[in-house]
């Protein structure tokens, strides 16, 4: 039996801190703009459940993009001569540019893990761009419990010691081939990003001094948090959602640090949730 599913994939040059990017973004549905952020050290592919489901998909259309570096998206010109430092500032300029290349009109904006980190932050730097937050597995700073040097070293397999670091926040509820699927994202991811990405959510604490200025009522800002996710705990998240007014959380039972890939059915109804939390006061869009 064949099925082709409704996602398309195309590629958008984009200009972020001076250079072009080659940008890899799927999409699927219509209706209101949903712009998804895949997590540190993997790609797109973690959407892909969201993507194929209609109930989802049929008010609301789903973007998803490669960050540069990862999945389809390649890195710049000249990278065998940088290093890979993912910064708050890129981050940002890289979200804000694939908005405006691809015309989204206050696109909800919804990011798991390093992709609810910056959701936050653009919820307090940018506004005025999104209509609302969706912020999965997102805290105001965690600091690594780990060495992040270990995921790029000329004697250890960066992907596999990735894959096994992240094992450890799979729920045990998930699904065994959803488990090992988010398992090789990281796996197939290319030497050094999980670190680069790493550096970024680990040492950037920039957040936590911006959190109060959010503004919930011209954006609500909904966030999200599995109970067995030990990078962003559920005291993490309620720490966080309490320094911002007005914002909502909700502790999803049986799900850890990646659930739109490791357990898509368990995370469904928390996201279709989210989804209809994502209402704006007709005066905040004047």
């Amino acid at each position: 039996m064949s099925a082709i599913e409704p996602i398309t994939g195309r590629y958008v040059t984009v200009e972020v801190e001076g250079a072009p990017r080659r940008i890899y973004f799927e999409e699927a549905g219509a209706g209101r703009p949903v712009l998804c952020l895949h997590t540190a050290g993997a790609d797109t592919r973690q959407w892909r459940h969201l993507m194929n489901d209609a109930e989802v998909t049929k008010d609301h259309r789903l973007i998803a993009f490669d960050m540069p570096w990862h999945g389809k998206s390649l890195p710049p010109e000249g990278f065998e001569t940088e290093e890979y430092l993912l910064t708050t500032e890129a981050y940002v300029a890289t979200v804000l540019a694939v908005v405006e290349a691809l015309g989204l009109d206050r696109p909800i904006l919804a990011g798991c893990s390093m992709g609810g980190r910056i959701a936050l932050q653009l919820a307090a730097l940018r506004p005025e761009v999104f209509s609302g937050f969706i912020a999965i597995e997102a805290s105001d700073f965690q600091p690594a419990w780990y060495d992040i040097d270990w995921f790029h070293r000329p004697d250890a397999h960066g992907g596999e010691m990735g894959a096994a670091l992240v094992s450890a926040n799979i729920s045990p509820y998930a699904p065994k081939a959803e488990r090992w699927n988010t398992l090789w994202m990281f796996m197939a991811s290319g030497p050094g990003v999980f670190r680069g990405d790493l550096s970024f959510y680990t040492r950037d604490d920039s957040l936590i001094g911006r959190l109060g200025r959010i503004d919930t009522a011209r954006a609500p800002v909904h966030i999200l948090v599995g109970a067995y996710d030990l990078t962003c705990t559920p005291e993490d998240a309620r720490r966080t959602a309490a320094a911002i007014p007005g914002a909502t959380l909700a502790v999803m039972e049986e799900l850890g640090h990646f659930p739109m890939s490791e357990h898509p059915e368990g995370f469904r109804p928390f996201f279709l949730d989210a989804l209809t939390r994502m209402r704006v006061p007709a005066e905040a869009l004047k």
